[in-house]
């Protein structure tokens, strides 16, 4: 009998991959396409859903290529996706209203502080578990719903379709418009600020509130199910699973006990701890969201921590300061100084997400003297993903009265080894990182795998979890106190950059 694979789709905030899995969860295959990030504005960030579909049709036949595989020796698929990004098409021709508008995008600002001054605004966080923010898709569909002439009536007609991207990719792969299916997992209705955490359901006086038509809604579901059966691009695959990236990560890490935390370090970074059964709804400034769903079991809840921006301050340090040619140069450059020099970057391109939720923030460089070089901003660079860390790392830990006690990351940015070994510093933990760094795409396949019988059961996902790198903490006591000072106080800076200001205040926080 002919060997048998799970595969992945993992569709990124800037790239869309397909991944090939054996059974011991090694990474047989993959294949990736980049898609473009439109800018219009200031502040806008869109992508081209059709261009993403592409992508898809392109990448799932060059995985199974290069893999030498057939379709019939996959046994099911699993989506992962960037969450919050929001796209609306035409349910009949399947072509989208305009562009998808992404997660990082900022310019529903005033719809949201607008909202934040409505009755009933204080009643947001406790049905959805997430506060009044541009991050999730409720403004963003919202904003498209008010500014697309006609969109609100086909809406409400049913000519329309809402998902988030696991939602247009499953839609197309199942028949599009001859017969797709029009459904979403609970970890990315769990983003859209319209599902009820408690019930996991949409919530009509959350619907209400943002003034969405339901009919446009997709279909709830849990993560670990047969979703259905492609009929495109390579047919007769059972799609299994569909969980959004970060809550993937979280399964690909094999934090399926609770208080056990991981962290993805990508174009922004997600910190997530498993907290079971338990629904924790933070006081110091974190999301309360749906860690994952297997099959008809209860939903396993996490608290998160949403970082902005982290890779694309890399990313942004290369392309629009053309300080370093590609992004690994930056820890070379950065070992070139012993520490900051007293330079600190506070990256609030999007605002401040966790713990903060300063939507008017900016970010800003400070400590700068002529004795700054380029190394010490590096260095600065590196350092602003670690104390971001660290701010929602003491916030999970005083939400829940423990001490986190490892941290297990992955993503693209762990290959950075100072930015690792200063995160252990900053946190005064030892830092993880296990031998498949495709987390992401392995939580899908795993996830995917599992609803089918692929693998039996979650301690045999366990087992395949294998320790490559471990840093420890080096760093003095009384610096490291010092320097978090400094961090909070160039934080601090950022706040009430943006006017008017009119940012509302999550669910537990007192305005400073």
């Amino acid at each position: 009998m002919a060997q048998r694979y799970v595969m992945a789709i993992d569709q990124g905030t800037t790239s869309t991959r397909c991944i090939v899995f054996d059974s011991n969860a090694r990474l047989v295959s993959v294949a990736q396409r980049e898609h473009r990030q439109h800018y219009p504005r200031p502040g806008w960030v869109e992508q081209d859903a059709v261009e993403i579909w592409r992508n898809v049709d392109r990448i799932m036949p060059q995985a199974m290529r290069d893999a030498g595989i057939g379709a019939d020796q996959v046994v099911a698929l699993g989506i992962t996706n960037q969450r919050e990004t929001c796209v609306v098409w035409d349910r009949h021709t399947g072509v989208p209203v305009g562009r998808a508008i992404v997660w990082e995008d900022i310019r529903t600002e005033s719809i949201v502080g607008e909202l934040a001054a409505r009755p009933g605004a204080d009643e947001v966080a406790a049905r959805c578990g997430l506060p009044l923010a541009t991050y999730f898709s409720a403004p963003s569909l919202r904003w498209m719903l008010d500014n697309t002439p006609g969109l609100r009536d086909r809406a409400e007609r049913g000519d329309v379709l809402f998902g988030t991207m696991d939602t247009w990719l499953i839609w197309n792969l199942t028949g599009g418009v001859n017969g797709g299916l029009h459904v979403t997992d609970v970890t990315n209705a769990s983003r859209t600020m319209l599902m009820n955490i408690t019930t996991q359901q949409w919530d009509a006086e959350l619907l209400s509130f943002f003034d969405i038509p339901h009919r446009m809604l997709p279909q709830i579901r849990p993560t670990t199910e047969i979703h259905g059966r492609t009929t495109r691009v390579v047919p007769g695959i059972e799609i299994a699973a569909a969980l959004g990236d970060q809550h993937a990560a979280l399964f690909g890490q094999t934090c399926f006990a609770e208080g056990e935390t991981k962290c993805t370090y990508g174009t922004g970074s997600f910190l997530l701890m498993n907290t079971g059964t338990k629904l924790i709804r933070s006081e110091h400034g974190l999301l309360t969201t749906i860690g994952y769903q297997i099959g008809g079991e209860p939903v396993t809840y996490a608290l998160e921590g949403s970082i902005a921006v982290t890779g694309s301050l890399v990313q942004w340090f290369r392309d629009n300061l053309g300080l370093i040619h590609s992004a690994p140069e930056i820890e070379t450059l950065a070992r070139t100084v012993k520490d900051n020099g007293g330079c600190y970057i506070v990256p609030a391109f999007s605002g401040l997400f966790a713990p903060h939720w300063h939507s008017e923030a900016r970010g800003i460089i400070v400590g700068l003297t002529s004795y700054i070089t380029k190394g010490h901003l590096a260095r600065a660079v590196l350092e602003a993903t670690a104390w971001q860390t660290r701010e929602v790392v003491d916030a999970m830990n005083a939400d829940l009265g423990t001490q986190t006690r490892v941290l297990r990351v992955d993503g693209g940015m762990t290959a950075d080894h100072l930015l690792m070994q200063c995160i252990a510093d900053v946190l005064d933990v030892p830092v993880m990182r296990p031998m498949i760094a495709e987390t992401v795409s392995l939580g899908a396949a795993y996830a995917a795998g599992l609803a089918v019988g692929y693998w039996p059961d979650l301690a045999g996902l366990r087992r395949n979890w294998h320790l490559a790198a471990r840093w420890t903490p080096q760093m003095d006591p009384d610096t490291r106190e010092d320097e978090y000072s400094n961090w909070k106080r160039a934080v601090e800076l950022t706040f009430g950059w943006a006017k008017p200001r009119n940012t509302p205040v999550p669910v537990g926080r007192t305005p400073r």
